[in-house]
């Protein structure tokens, strides 16, 4: 999971992107970079660390331009420690691209042999989007007949990257003296989005991000989701043009998008992300009920933030008292997308605390978004009881994970994963809790999907059903000896 944002505009774009990428923050922590083009000249500057700690005064000056693209990396492939893998990456030929990716791909051993044996391309990272921006290139490459690129070129370049990748991929690349293309994987499993907007000119402008937030906050008219398997290129003067590039493309997008990463604020899909975490909230408390006395809960409260509307929902349907006990440090990032279990544990502490009046003598019901590796978990249930209360329930607005989630969010490994191999009473002891409920994974599904005309979601963590047919489990083994959480 990452955020990524691109502008074709009539003024500098350096500062949109910046600003674009502060509201995207919450999609990566690791890294941010930044890339523009004054004509056929690329700018660009990259960092690790958060937008506002990466970039300096000098830094913006020297990103000229009125077409760039941005990116803030949450690492999933590739050291997190490493500069050098930071996004974006640039390949010199042909014509000369920029590109950021959103996402995971699943066959880059593949990708390695082939780029190095047949295409004769060097990759000088780890990174799976090193390997992505070279396949783009390659097949791009070989639909050159001339000096000019067309936009039909670009589309059967994508065509080919179809063919040949595998996994989660919303993409933006700048191609030097032409234009922005957007492109995104055939299930559409991550996020993106077009807009638009008038110039005072007249003339339109264009953004394509991972969230609509963005669009909105720069006053750009939401145009549509970019379609699974679709591609869409963007000229320096402003003439857009799209084509279905995929075979057989289906929308799949992935649930833990609306579970948790995604900003509430935000629509994906269609689907309104804090009505969706709403729902949840309805049936979570539909199937609280069937497990336990309502008479046994005292107060439900939060975990602040992505768990507030569930548990609003939660605490209005079965009638109890909502209250918040629990008060987060914003200025602490969150913890599930930080690098490494020993940070993740460390910064738990950091960023909640417990206000013992709200806990004292009282049967508490906490509400989770999620409970991945249950690091956070055991902390919240000590804290809760070391702040004096009597019992503590502890829910999940998210079926148990299982799996290992292989499409762009840091879950490599099953032996991290709390509820592998367990049953939901030893989970409760793990986690120190009274009691423990999950979310079932049909009502997951229906409270995301309610009113729209998807079928499926990514679920594969919750259910081990991989969308793209191409996971196996030689192919988790290896990533379990060979990736670090």
């Amino acid at each position: 999971m990452c955020g990524i944002v691109g502008i074709v505009s009539t003024e500098p774009v350096n500062q949109q992107i910046y600003d674009s990428l502060l509201l995207l923050q919450h999609r990566g922590q690791d890294s941010t970079g930044i890339a523009t083009a004054d004509g056929p000249v690329f700018h660009m500057t990259k960092a690790r660390g958060q937008v506002r700690e990466a970039f300096r005064t000098r830094d913006m000056r020297s990103l000229l331009g009125n077409i760039g693209l941005g990116h803030v990396r949450y690492t999933t492939k590739g050291a997190a420690e490493r500069e050098e893998e930071a996004q974006p990456f640039y390949v010199n030929a042909p014509y000369g691209i920029i590109l950021v990716h959103n996402g995971n791909l699943t066959n880059t051993r593949e990708l390695s042999n082939d780029l190095f044996s047949i295409d004769r391309r060097h990759v000088n990272s780890t990174s799976d989007t090193e390997m992505l921006l070279n396949v783009l290139a390659t097949e791009l490459q070989g639909q050159i007949t001339g000096l000019e690129l067309d936009p039909d070129q670009v589309f059967d370049a994508v065509a080919q990257v179809h063919e040949r990748v595998e996994g989660s991929y919303a993409v933006i690349a700048m191609i030097a003296g032409h234009g922005l293309l957007a492109f995104r994987d055939p299930f559409g499993i991550r996020p993106l989005i077009l807009g638009k907007r008038v110039s005072d000119a007249g003339k339109t402008e264009w953004i394509v991000a991972s969230e609509s937030l963005v669009l909105e906050n720069g006053d750009y008219e939401v145009v549509r989701d970019v379609e699974p398997g679709e591609a869409i290129f963007i000229t320096l003067d402003g003439e857009m043009t799209s084509r279905q590039c995929a075979r057989d493309p289906r929308l799949v997008p992935c649930s833990f998008e609306y579970v948790y990463l995604a900003r509430p604020d935000s629509v994906m899909n269609g689907i309104s992300v804090y009505e969706a975490r709403l729902r949840m909230g309805d049936r979570l408390a539909d199937t609280i009920a069937t497990h336990m006395d309502k008479g046994d809960v005292d107060v439900v409260m939060p975990i602040p933030d992505s768990s507030r509307p569930a548990a609003m929902q939660v605490a209005q349907k079965l009638g109890i008292e909502y209250r918040e006990g629990f008060y987060k440090n914003r200025y602490v990032g969150r913890t599930f997308i930080m690098p490494g279990q020993a940070q993740r544990k460390r910064s738990v502490r950091q960023k909640l605390n417990a206000m013992g009046t709200e806990f004292k003598g009282k049967n508490v019901l906490i509400v989770d978004d999620s409970i991945v590796r249950g690091t956070t978990s055991q902390q919240i249930v000590e804290m809760a009881r070391a702040a004096g209360a009597n019992k503590v329930t502890f829910t999940s607005a998210a079926p148990p994970v299982r799996f290992p989630h292989v499409y762009g969010i840091n879950m490599p490994s099953r032996q991290e994963l709390i509820a592998h191999g367990r049953k939901i009473p030893e989970i409760a002891r793990e986690l120190g809790a009274d009691h423990m409920i999950y979310q079932e994974v049909e009502d997951l599904q229906a409270a995301i999907t309610q009113g729209t005309s998807i079928d499926r979601l990514d679920l594969s963590c919750f259910t081990g059903d991989y969308v793209t047919g191409t996971v196996t489990e030689e192919y988790l083994e290896w990533v379990e000896k060979t990736q670090l959480s």
